[in-house]
């Protein structure tokens, strides 16, 4: 199994966002840091006998949480749950929240790798995005990383931000690839309803929707030359694209995340955290009020139960594992449902294999780069 930890706790919720996180006192912090060791303990009896391949806590910021309370969930951690050896474990940290001390300390736990929020290294683009840190003070975050010890470390790049152009977009990736990071994370900039970004940006997108110029956001074909110039830049700096938006040197792709695109079982804990396993996807409150009160009344702090058909079943198999580059497997296909894959879904394939998006070889079905460039179209037609 993989253990997901949520940290919901920033030191300012960026414009864009709209993750379950926010800034909360200290007095918050530490209540909820009891609640979630206590959620840690109500889970363990029923996981005794799972073995944890991955860890990954993330949020918000988990390294804006005080350094004692997170030393007590690591330790929490360790007692209650059967970590593996070797397990991949995983915290996501931003530029300017952490310390010496801090890295030290959770290296100490076990933790073996660092996902560092970025975003860009034009100033006036973290700016826009509302990020709290310039790219002097993730220079010195990356720099406390690798002294203390972290030698696998992601770094997290986004495109379409407002005012990028594929100068500022060359840049940035040009000063992160000089600092070698083992694994890229390259998304785009989704603007969601209810946050400041979309407010600011309503207009142009309304623009957008009638098919007008737009002052700030880039348009469709815009966004689409500066992902491929992302791809290509970070191609020829011999990074691997082995999901639709990660990119790793040999070896240092992030296991957990493969875990999701393959429907490996996992447990997650904290506000909002979601679990898959029994065929079940669970889902835990987003209050964390509530969230706080039921672990210390001792309920679990559920908010959904959804028990996954077969015919979703499927449809996971498909549109998650279409995500990473080398697709799917016929036969784990069969194992895992006792049915030839071209029963369910043959006329999709091949329709999409005449149309030059899909390919079948080998055993393995997977997107082409054609196909990945429109992933989100096409991966709907296996719902």
């Amino acid at each position: 199994m993989e253990l997901y930890i949520h940290i919901p706790f920033c030191v300012k919720k960026c414009e864009y966002c709209d993750f379950v996180s926010g800034a909360y006192d200290e007095k918050v912090r530490r209540d909820y840091s009891d609640a979630l060791i206590r959620e840690i303990g109500m889970y363990a009896p029923a996981f005794s006998d799972a073995s944890f391949s991955t860890i990954y806590i993330g949020g918000g910021t988990p390294s804006w949480l005080e350094a004692d309370c997170m030393d007590a969930i690591l330790d929490a951690l360790q007692k209650h749950f059967n970590i593996e050896a070797e397990a991949e474990f995983t915290m996501e940290c931003n530029p300017g929240t952490v310390s010496a001390d801090f890295l030290h300390m959770i290296k100490s736990h076990g933790v073996c790798r660092l996902s560092i929020g970025l975003q860009s290294t034009d100033d006036a683009e973290l700016k826009r995005l509302g990020r709290i840190h310039d790219f002097n003070r993730f220079l010195h975050t990356y720099e406390l990383a690798r002294n203390a010890g972290f030698y696998d470390i992601n770094v997290d790049i986004m495109t379409g931000i407002p005012g990028q152009n594929k100068r500022t977009l060359t840049r940035t990736l040009s000063d992160v690839i000089r600092l070698k990071p083992e694994h890229i994370s390259c998304y785009s900039l989704i603007i969601e309803e209810g946050t400041p970004f979309y407010e600011k940006y309503a207009e142009d997108l309304e623009r957008q929707r009638r098919g007008e110029i737009t002052q700030y956001l880039p348009t469709d074909d815009e966004e689409f030359e500066l992902y491929a110039l992302a791809r290509q830049l970070l191609f020829e700096a011999r990074y691997e694209q082995y999901e639709i938006s990660n990119f790793a040197r040999e070896g240092y792709e992030c296991i957990h995340n493969i875990g999701y695109w393959r429907r490996v079982p996992y447990l997650g804990l904290g506000l909002s955290a979601a679990s898959f396993y029994g065929e079940h996807r669970y889902t835990n409150t987003t209050d964390i009020y509530e969230y706080m009160d039921m672990v210390n009344s001792g309920e679990k702090p559920l908010a959904s139960d959804v028990a996954i058909s077969r015919q979703d079943a499927m449809a996971e198999f498909m549109y998650l594992g279409l995500r990473m580059t080398e697709g799917i497997s016929r036969a784990d296909f069969a194992a895992a449902f006792d049915m030839d894959i071209e029963v369910r879904y043959g006329n999709i394939i091949r329709d999409l294999v005449s149309r030059g998006m899909l390919t079948s070889a080998g055993g393995r079905i997977a997107l082409t780069p054609t196909g990945r460039d429109i992933s989100n179209q096409l991966l709907c037609e296996f719902l």
